[in-house]
């Protein structure tokens, strides 16, 4: 498990190189060719499905909401994005010989950074969190998400559970 953690954190360290106007959509194309590999671990495809819906997600509300927004914003966005599943990737993998009722707490401290910092305040909420609300996924966090406040508001949470 560990070994898919790493697999993982790779995946997403790859994706923060590039220069700015490029980071969106090399994060996104990265993360559609996991999904299209067949070869590619199942939970690698997991995370990989999110990213993809995020950005979609994010692209689109904008577009709509943000017309003037610079390409600089969604790169910024879409890079922390990045960066709050490479934190959560790395969390899962150094509490993973903790206690269940702590990880639940690690979990949730990344459910809650990424539910009470809405970029949009989108009021379809059936869309929005459909991971959110999804038990069974490994990334159960809302599409509605400012990843920047996000990434700040998990590493302070992180820092009160140790």
């Amino acid at each position: 498990m560990k070994r898919l953690f790493i697999i993982l954190f790779a995946t997403f360290a790859l994706a923060t190189t590039s220069s700015a106007q490029e980071i969106f959509y090399e994060i996104k194309n990265s993360a559609e060719a996991n999904i299209a590999n067949p070869s590619a671990n199942p939970l690698v495809k997991k995370f990989s499905r999110f990213k993809v819906e995020a950005l979609n997600y994010m692209a689109m509300k904008m577009r709509e909401e943000m017309p003037d927004s610079t390409v600089e914003l969604l790169d910024k966005e879409a890079l922390s994005l990045n960066t709050f599943l490479t934190i959560y990737t790395n969390a899962l993998v150094e509490n993973s010989q903790q206690p269940a009722a702590f990880q639940v707490k690690v979990i949730s401290a990344f459910m809650d950074a990424s539910y009470g910092n809405p970029l949009f305040n989108d009021p379809d909420k059936e869309l929005v969190l459909v991971f959110f609300k999804d038990g069974e996924s490994m990334t159960r966090f809302s599409l509605d998400t400012d990843w920047r406040r996000a990434v700040l508001a998990v590493k302070e949470a992180l820092s009160k559970l140790k």
